[in-house]
């Protein structure tokens, strides 16, 4: 008999994962955003995902982010062990690539829900570094936290072959939203699983793609000549020359923890009026 919960429920990540541009921000030109808890980790918003871009022009997600094997890491490590200098770099330029995302609010934005920024390493590693600053510890407190200034500038804009990203650390302790706004809360507790966003494929559906690809006629583009642009269905390759800029005091001077390291989080004194948006969350994440 057919299951037509699995129905269901498949139907409803197919439409999850192609209205990505509704879960997903882009920071363009100014913007101010706040870091919320990511109600599938509560203890950690960082969502750190590894990706194969290039491959037949698409972006996979690598099973290597979960320790799980990949055929095409396998392949990588392969070609870097076979002595020659050309099948080493082919092997180095298959290897996944970091892509950091947390879950947002968007000031002004507020009612279109959490959504998730994905960056590169520079700006992962700033942010990190922020929070291990104990002047600034966990600014992302849904009580006693702190709203980011975002600004991005085009490599046409800096002059450069990359863009540019730079973050400021507001110096004022804010509640996250106001818990009395029911429409923000409710978008707050329903947050998607960022993995409904990219599904990750079996080994055997990955190796097929990897063996379409080998195989694949040499008009076609190959991963050298292949750049993944950035947009609202997938993550971008282009983070590699990304330049972050951060300016909040004493916040650049800090060495930023490795990206696996826990989030330090220092206590804070509440501000004023906002112990109801702890106690809500309190009880979100218990539920």
């Amino acid at each position: 008999m057919l299951d037509m919960k699995k129905v269901k429920d498949r139907l409803e990540a197919l439409k999850t994962t192609s209205n990505k541009s509704v879960h997903l921000w882009k920071p363009t030109g100014k913007s101010v955003i706040r870091i919320v808890p990511y109600k599938h980790n509560p203890e950690n918003p960082f969502i750190e995902l590894l990706f194969h871009f290039g491959i037949n022009n698409k972006t996979y997600l690598s099973p290597s982010t979960f320790n799980r094997p990949d055929p095409i890491v396998e392949f990588a490590n392969k070609l870097k062990k076979s002595g020659d200098k050309e099948s080493w770099k082919k092997g180095r330029s298959l290897e996944p690539k970091l892509r950091t995302y947390v879950p947002i609010l968007v000031r002004g934005e507020e009612e279109k829900g959490v959504r998730f920024w994905g960056m590169g390493k520079t700006v992962y590693q700033e942010l990190l570094g922020v929070i291990a600053d104990p002047d600034y510890g966990d600014i992302t407190d849904l009580k006693t936290g702190r709203d980011i200034a975002v600004e991005f500038k085009t490599a046409e804009e800096v002059g450069k072959s990359f863009p540019e990203t730079s973050i400021r650390v507001k110096p004022n302790q804010t509640p996250a939203f106001d818990p009395k706004n029911a429409v923000v809360m409710d978008k707050v507790k329903n947050q998607i699983d960022i993995l409904e966003l990219f599904p990750e494929l079996t080994y055997e559906e990955l190796a097929k793609v990897m063996d379409e690809w080998l195989n694949a006629p040499e008009s076609e583009e190959t991963p050298e000549a292949t750049t993944a642009t950035e947009s609202t269905e997938e993550p971008s390759s282009d983070d590699a020359g990304e330049a972050a800029t951060v300016a909040a005091p004493a916040a650049a001077t800090v060495t930023a923890p490795a990206a696996k390291s826990p989030v330090a989080v220092s206590g804070k004194k509440a501000v004023a009026g906002a112990a109801d948006v702890a106690a809500e969350f309190e009880e979100l994440f218990k539920k």
